[in-house]
């Protein structure tokens, strides 16, 4: 039913802050059944919109509906994540947009709608079908994010399922330093459990709603953004 392995075991010379307690480790298994249930009816009924939007995104650009790219999954194995394509096929492969100099240039038109929106994520309800991700988790880094994923080691983050939205997702997503999304993700595996999952999940609606943390013009922009917050 998925490719969730039991979390490393950690010792009394582990230099990692968090890890996962026994409870947490059973609740993996529970967590894996909850998103195979809740990706497969979520793919049903969401059937139409999905073709919808497929419809729509070939109308609007020449290029194929689905974006594939490698991205570190749980014990930092590697696997495709799938979004919509929301950007042109000449895009720079490989670099997260808000680090591209001058990402509207390159977001197509529809893409600017499904990214505000976080549409472009609803095909990795399939990804979550077939154990890549959890809907809640830290989400996966690019296989190039070096840094991210060392950060991540620190406390035990590479160790869970990445999720289609998470604890960093909603307190800051595209703003957030490395340092302080890993420490984000920290928290989310200290503190993973169910309805600390739930909370995770009804706070995703609230950060889409208000585009909250979603940074479409690169890091210049980003530190504008911060400096203007100071004054």
């Amino acid at each position: 039913m998925g490719k969730v392995r039991s979390a490393v075991q950690c010792s009394r010379k582990s230099k990692r802050k968090h890890c996962l307690t026994a409870k947490q480790k059973r609740y993996l298994k529970l967590k894996r059944g909850l998103d195979f249930g809740m990706s497969l009816g979520a793919c049903v009924v969401l059937s139409p919109a999905l073709l919808a939007l497929s419809a729509a995104i070939k109308l609007d650009s020449r290029g194929p509906v689905l974006f594939k790219q490698k991205r570190v999954g749980i014990h930092k194995t590697y696997f495709s994540i799938y979004k919509f394509r929301t950007m042109r096929i000449d895009t720079p492969k490989d670099t997260p947009t808000h680090l591209l100099a001058d990402p509207d240039q390159y977001i197509t038109r529809m893409g600017h709608f499904l990214r505000r929106s976080s549409l472009d994520e609803l095909p990795q309800l399939f990804n979550i079908l077939k154990g890549d991700m959890s809907f809640v988790g830290p989400r996966p880094a690019l296989w190039n994010q070096y840094d991210l994923v060392a950060e991540r080691e620190k406390y035990g983050a590479n160790d869970v399922p990445p999720g289609l939205t998470g604890w960093a997702q909603i307190n800051g997503r595209d703003e957030l330093e490395i340092p302080v999304k890993a420490k984000l993700d920290g928290q989310y595996v200290k503190r993973m459990g169910f309805w600390f999952d739930v909370r995770c999940f009804l706070g995703t609606f609230h950060a889409v709603a208000n585009a909250d943390g979603v940074v479409e013009g690169g890091t210049g922009r980003m530190k504008r953004m911060k400096r203007r917050r100071k004054r």
